[in-house]
């Protein structure tokens, strides 16, 4: 984006003209100030995407000017050059908030490298934060609401979230009910009480009876000393129990007393136990047919079943894919350490697209490996899993961003097309009006 305001700061008017002229042949908007005191007044009213000022000035030199931007607009990026360059002067700069400490005489090269990679790094910096706000908006983290199938599902969670009623989470693996069960906690009454979680169908059956209810000292063989059970360590707060079917008829029925009387016992103990807690239960099979199987008891799907909410795959809500993929990039940048990237727009129409079997949390991987093995300044196709590299969605229209680049539109144009016609080259050549010299050439770049 060549469009950016740059502030020249800088008490020699030849070296100002020279900046100004390289800035200008790359296609920026260049202002002009003679000293620090000046660039600061002129700031009150116009806001530059970058500075590059001189170190060594009068009234003002750089470092103090530097200070007093980045106390006052830490949005502006900041390039110091100084003719009188020390190691010492640019680590200060550095420390300070300056990106980059260029030398004079300032070749042509380093000035343009400089200014275009100080303003990528303020663009990500501000996507990012355009991304946090429209996070906020619509859902918080990885809780994303801009669809319609998940704005009308939060509305629904936010009205029964202030109440004491179990809550029962119906969704395919990977849809975020442990998210949305957590969310509910956090905007209950109890939400300054403990969020228990229990997967049902990651212990074995023999284990889950003490992980529910507790066990007493010597009950079974191993049981050295007392230990609480779930129910006890969350009273007062949330019991969330996911895959809830896959629980035993057997220990469905215990549960079922804990829901109907708030009563339990330890194993091996005889002292009856109060139990205060709110139950959000999830599944992700169909909970009707699980009692036609006998693998759910009814007076217990009843019981769970007070709130039923569910889940919409990610393949029906196309709206918040391209939200999440964007947030999941930032996060997982930050996480691997990796500087923070930007997603291309054919990159972005691949995941639109995707079918997601594996939904949110399918999504999140995939864009963890990109991350993490993305070469290139920005995620692109060839970073994505190698199934999802040759998927061209199946319509006869594209829609693109305002700002793609030719280059990608023509190359998902020549894909479509060919796809359409089995591969053939020279029919797709014809068809979009070039050689099939080009159309191979074209393909060479793109490997």
């Amino acid at each position: 984006m060549k469009s950016h305001l740059i502030l020249i700061v800088d008490d020699e008017n030849s070296n100002r003209n020279t900046l100004r002229r390289v800035l200008e042949r790359e296609e920026y908007r260049v202002l002009e100030s003679e000293n620090g005191k000046q660039a600061l007044a002129l700031l009150q009213t116009v806001q530059p995407a970058l500075l590059i000022t001189d170190l060594k000035m009068p009234k003002m030199n750089g470092l103090e000017l530097l200070t007093e931007v980045k106390d006052l607009y830490p949005n502006i990026e900041v390039i110091m050059m100084t003719a009188y360059g020390t190691v010492e002067t640019a680590v200060e700069a550095m420390k300070q908030g300056a990106w980059d400490f260029i030398s004079k005489p300032i070749k042509r090269a380093d000035l343009v490298r400089a200014v275009r990679k100080a303003l990528e790094k303020r663009d990500l910096l501000l996507e990012n934060q355009a991304l946090k706000e429209e996070l906020a908006n619509v859902g918080s983290g990885d809780w994303v609401n801009s669809s319609p199938a998940m704005q009308k599902l939060t509305e629904e969670a936010r009205q029964v979230a202030d109440s004491e009623a179990s809550v029962f989470l119906v969704g395919e693996s990977g849809t975020g009910k442990s998210m949305l069960a957590r969310w509910i906690h956090n905007r209950s009454p109890r939400k300054h009480k403990k969020f228990i979680t229990l997967n049902c169908g990651a212990i074995p059956e023999t284990l889950l009876e003490t992980e529910l209810f507790g066990h007493e000292a010597g009950a079974f063989t191993g049981a050295k000393k007392q230990r609480k059970g779930r129910f006890e360590v969350a009273h007062q707060g949330t019991l969330f129990l996911d895959e809830v079917t896959e629980m035993s008829p057997h220990l469905q029925v215990k549960f079922l007393r804990v829901l109907q009387d708030g009563e339990f016992e330890r194993i091996g103990g005889h002292q009856t136990m109060q139990s205060d807690v709110r139950i959000i239960a999830a599944t992700n099979r169909n909970p009707i047919e699980e009692i036609k199987k006998g693998n759910l008891r009814e007076d217990l799907y009843y019981r769970l079943n007070v709130i039923p909410l569910e889940l919409p795959p990610l393949r029906e809500r196309k709206e918040d894919i391209l939200i999440l993929a964007r947030h999941f990039a930032f996060k997982h940048a930050e996480r691997n350490r990796r500087p923070p990237k930007e997603i291309t727009p054919t990159a972005l129409e691949i995941l639109a697209n995707w079918t997601w079997s594996g939904n949110v949390r399918e999504l999140q991987n995939v864009l963890e490996r990109a991350v993490v093995l993305c070469r290139g300044e920005n995620i692109d196709v060839q970073d994505l899993p190698v199934n999802m590299q040759n998927y061209i969605p199946s319509t006869d229209a594209f829609h693109f961003r305002v700002g793609t680049s030719l280059k990608d539109v023509e190359k998902r144009l020549i894909q479509a097309t060919l796809q359409s016609v089995d591969g053939d080259k020279n029919k797709a050549a014809k068809i979009l009006g070039i050689t099939a010299r080009t159309l191979y050439r074209r393909e060479a770049e793109w490997k």
